[in-house]
C-alpha cells in the first residue's frame, strides 16, 4: 500500500446513516485534493455486486446461514483484488461503506454463527489486510429502524431489512464487542446526533491522526 493511502471503513445497523457520511467523507476529501474511491460491501465491482444480489434478494427459497458467509467472502475476495487493493497501491484513499466487521457483527452475532470460521475466512480471504481506521456509526436499533423505514418509504425489502428488531440488538452488541475490543482502529459515534455534527466529528478523528488538515 502507497503510504499516502488509507483504508477508512464505515459501519452501523441499517438507519444509522453510513451512506449520508461516506457522501460527507467524499466531498470533504476531495475538497483537500485527496485522491480517493468510495465503494462498498457486499459490492463494489460488477462481479461482486453480482454475489450482492445473491446475498440480499429475498427468495422462496431460504439461504442458510453458513452460505450467506461464504457468498459475503466470496464477495470480498472479488472486492479486494479487483478493486480496493489496486486503488492502495496507486495511493488512492478507499472509503468503503461495510467491510469485514460487518461480517462478524451480521453472521456472527445476528445469524449466531461461530465467530472462529469468521476469523479464518478472514484470514484467507483478506491475509494482513485490515482497516486503518473505522467508524462505527451507532443509534437505538428502534430509531434506527424506523429511519430506514422512512428512508424506503415505509417498506423494509432486503433480506436484512426484514429481519426482527432481536437480530439487529444482536448485531449492534457485536458491532460494539468489535469496538470495545479494538479502541485504537474503530471509533464509535453517536449515529442520532445531527447529521452536520456527526460529519464534523468524523472529521476530528482523521485531523487527530494527522491524515487531514
Amino acid at each position: 500500500m502507497n503510504a499516502a493511502a488509507r483504508f477508512v471503513t464505515l459501519e452501523g445497523i441499517e438507519g444509522v446513516g453510513k451512506s449520508t457520511q461516506v457522501e460527507r467523507l467524499s466531498a470533504a476529501l476531495k475538497t483537500r485534493g485527496i485522491a480517493h474511491v468510495v465503494t462498498r460491501e457486499p459490492g463494489g465491482t460488477p462481479l461482486a455486486e453480482s454475489i450482492r444480489q445473491v446475498v440480499l434478494t429475498a427468495r422462496e427459497e431460504p439461504l442458510p446461514p453458513t452460505a450467506e458467509l461464504l457468498l459475503m467472502f466470496a464477495a470480498r475476495a472479488v472486492h479486494l483484488a479487483n478493486h480496493i487493493e489496486p486503488n492502495l497501491a496507486a495511493g488512492r484513499w478507499v472509503i468503503c461503506d461495510r467491510f469485514t466487521d460487518a461480517t462478524y457483527a451480521y453472521q456472527g452475532g445476528g445469524r449466531r454463527l461461530s465467530m472462529a470460521p469468521i476469523a479464518e475466512l478472514e484470514n484467507m480471504v483478506q491475509g494482513a489486510r485490515r482497516p486503518d481506521f473505522t467508524i462505527l456509526l451507532d443509534a437505538p436499533v428502534e430509531r434506527a429502524l424506523a429511519r430506514a423505514a422512512a428512508r424506503n418509504g415505509g417498506t423494509l425489502a432486503d433480506r436484512f431489512e426484514r429481519e426482527r428488531g432481536e437480530f439487529f440488538e444482536r448485531v449492534r452488541s457485536a458491532y460494539r464487542a468489535r469496538a470495545a475490543a479494538e479502541p485504537d482502529r474503530i471509533t464509535v459515534i453517536d449515529a442520532a446526533l445531527p447529521v452536520e455534527e456527526v460529519g464534523v466529528k468524523i472529521l476530528e478523528q482523521l485531523k487527530a491522526r494527522s491524515w487531514i488538515s
